[in-house]
């Protein structure tokens, strides 16, 4: 097939791009300067594009300030606004668009599938509602599939790479209570569910996260023990507000999310335990 990967240069795209590589694929990366072209530069990249996977947007964990909230939005509504309108305008439609969600869509506190219709209402819940509402915009032209991603582990970016400096030097711990939901999904299942929604040309809504979701606490235990390191005292909440300010509710809070639409079709998991000696 040939794909169409923006976001290419991060770190999923840069895997799922070297996966649909390997497995005979013909890919075409989309920058974020390949948006500020407008639709005029993207229709034609999409009418050659059997698949457009949609990857792009700004970091969340970050401080949120009224700018750089606007950055947040401005980087996902609008590239997945111009995607679905060269997608209308195309006279030859990709046959699916995969955009990217997140598992902050949903409150904290529950467990939560596909099938739960009940979202929060903080500022990142907020984005991607109205980051899937842009993408379902293409729903009249292409198959859409909205894969909305837990905290994906990868030993060659993301998430555990920002969290093993600490570590590493006997200064981590788990953040607040510990008891916020914490659903991960390895690198390596996450590109082979890309892989796998494309090639059944699955549509709707899927959540990216392993089976069995945790808590920061646990998940910071097993951080610790992968690097024969002490796991201290936490570290208080009001400490990480004072860095991030409203963005430091993407670390002091989380959800326990389960892949329901991946189990039901028949996906298959290669990690199914935390266990972070496989992924450092």
């Amino acid at each position: 097939m040939k794909i169409l990967v923006s976001g290419s240069t991060g770190l999923v795209g840069r895997s799922l791009i070297s996966k649909l590589k390997e497995t005979g694929h013909e890919v075409t990366g989309l920058s974020r300067s390949g948006f500020q072209k407008g639709v005029g530069y993207l229709t034609p990249l999409v009418n050659n594009a059997d698949v457009v996977v949609h990857l792009a947007g700004a970091p969340v964990v970050a401080r949120w300030t009224p700018s750089y909230k606007k950055e947040i939005e401005d980087s996902r509504f609008i590239t997945t606004t111009l995607l679905t309108e060269a997608i209308a305008k195309a006279t030859r439609k990709p046959r699916l668009l995969i955009s990217t969600s997140a598992v902050g869509i949903y409150p904290d506190g529950e467990v939560f599938t596909e099938a739960t219709a009940r979202y929060g209402n903080d500022f990142l819940a907020k984005v991607c509602t109205e980051w899937e509402d842009c993408a379902m915009k293409a729903a009249s032209d292409t198959k859409v599939a909205i894969f909305r991603l837990g905290i994906v582990l990868s030993a060659n970016g993301g998430a555990l790479k920002k969290m093993l400096l600490p570590f590493k030097t006997g200064l981590g711990g788990p953040i607040a209570s510990g008891k916020q939901g914490f659903s991960w999904i390895h690198i390596d299942d996450l590109v082979d569910a890309y892989l796998f929604v494309m090639e059944k040309q699955l549509d709707g809504i899927f959540n990216l996260t392993a089976p069995n979701p945790t808590d920061n606490a646990t998940y910071t235990k097993a951080l610790g023990k992968a690097l024969k390191r002490p796991v201290f005292m936490p570290i208080p909440a009001f400490a990480l507000r004072l860095i991030f300010g409203e963005g430091a509710t993407m670390l002091t809070g989380g959800q326990k999310v389960l892949p329901g639409r991946l189990l039901k079709e028949g996906f298959e998991f290669a990690f199914l335990i935390l266990k972070l000696h496989c992924t450092i």
